[in-house]
């Protein structure tokens, strides 16, 4: 839902051959680190850790929690403008409240989900959240065929956004965020050995998701279409249904963003397990807890302009665990032909001038630009 603006930064032809480059690189990178781990059969951070040491693997389990977190508070702004939308909708635009405390509200709803211990156990909330998604995306086709049938094409910028176009990368990774789920994913597998034609085929169908997601969706509405794409959609009964099941899905899903995240930094503070110890717990508890107000402040502090602040997490926590991490340990443990080394270190180049650049950029048009409004239903 966030690829339709992310096309407006970047431009049509741009955004669409950049994003199938992300994604065959991704594809790549995420193979690489598969052979690594065929190699060195460990976690993702206790591969750095062996191949380079302590502090190669704090700096992967760093990346991934900041990237964790970058996830959990987008997925809550983009949850709160859905709600405010929704609100201002069923109340005629009587009743307007402000993102900030949508945010702070849905504490009530993650701490306690945060408190669950077993991954196994947040499994049927991801499977609600993917059919609520199934429903959106349905919708969100239908509506955009719809207004370019009887609106025609918007203003698009067609090949490249000059003043923005740097943003469009680290979206572009944001979006391919599961890099930390391979090597748990390739483990839990009967048959791992068949893992690499399964990632490939769904690189492929989400890839073509994707694609098609931020084109149809940029040309639909062009230089109006919002952070949120269903900020664009009228406030109809249905719309309505169609939001509070998106917003719905989000929330039943960033539990499972959270859940890496508290684990490494959990794993990082306490040496005692809690199961038989009352005290700690209780400490673990209240860690959770915090953890999940500290989201909500970063949340809030970003929630002005969502797609920058996308854009900046993918650049600088994304960008490591994709396009440096993997390429380097590949290198380093597995590579020996002439042709590998250079395609290791060709992408590890990429890798740091990408997260260099484009944070910088990105920052820079943050310090422009101030916050942007999203589009409200009601008359200001």
């Amino acid at each position: 839902m966030f690829l339709p603006k992310a096309f407006y930064n970047g431009g049509l032809l741009f955004s669409t051959t950049l994003l199938t480059s992300i994604a065959m690189i991704s594809l790549y990178t995420f193979l690489l680190l598969v052979e690594t781990r065929n190699k060195i059969p460990v976690s993702f951070g206790d591969i750095g850790g062996i191949i380079f040491g302590k502090t190669m693997r704090f700096a992967v389990l760093l990346a991934i929690t900041f990237s964790q977190m970058g996830f959990v508070c987008a997925y809550m702004v983009f949850v709160a403008e859905n709600v405010q939308a929704l609100i201002e909708s069923l109340s005629n635009c009587s009743l307007q409240v402000p993102v900030s405390y949508l945010i702070l509200s849905q504490i009530a709803i993650f701490v306690p989900l945060a408190m669950i211990r077993k991954i196994q156990k947040l499994s049927a909330f991801a499977l609600i959240a993917d059919l609520f998604i199934l429903i959106g995306l349905v919708y969100l086709y239908y509506y955009d065929f719809f207004i370019l049938s009887t609106q025609g094409i918007a203003d698009v910028e067609w090949v490249i956004n000059y003043k923005s176009f740097p943003m469009f990368i680290g979206t572009a990774v944001f979006t391919y965020e599961g890099v930390g789920l391979v090597i748990p994913i390739t483990e839990s597998m009967a048959e791992p050995e068949k893992f690499p034609k399964v990632l490939s085929g769904t690189m492929i169908f989400i890839t073509g998701i994707f694609l098609s997601v931020g084109f149809i969706s940029y040309l639909a509405f062009g230089s109006d279409v919002q952070t949120v794409i269903l900020l664009n959609m009228p406030a109809t009964a249905t719309v309505n249904t169609v939001q509070g099941l998106y917003a719905l899905a989000i929330c039943l899903s960033i539990p499972l963003q959270l859940f890496p995240a508290i684990r490494i930094i959990e794993n990082g503070l306490f040496t005692r397990s809690g199961k038989h110890n009352t005290m700690v717990k209780w400490q673990k508890n209240v860690f959770r807890f915090v953890f999940v107000l500290l989201c909500a402040c970063i949340a809030i502090a970003g929630s002005g302009d969502l797609d920058k602040f996308v854009s900046l997490v993918g650049s600088l926590c994304c960008v490591p665990l994709c396009f440096i991490f993997p390429p380097l340990f590949h290198l380093k443990a597995v590579a020996k032909s002439w042709r590998q080394k250079t395609v290791d270190i060709t992408i590890l180049l990429f890798g740091v001038v990408s997260m260099t650049y484009t944070t910088g950029i990105t920052i820079a048009l943050w310090s422009e630009d101030g916050g942007s409004t999203p589009i409200s239903r009601c008359p200001s």
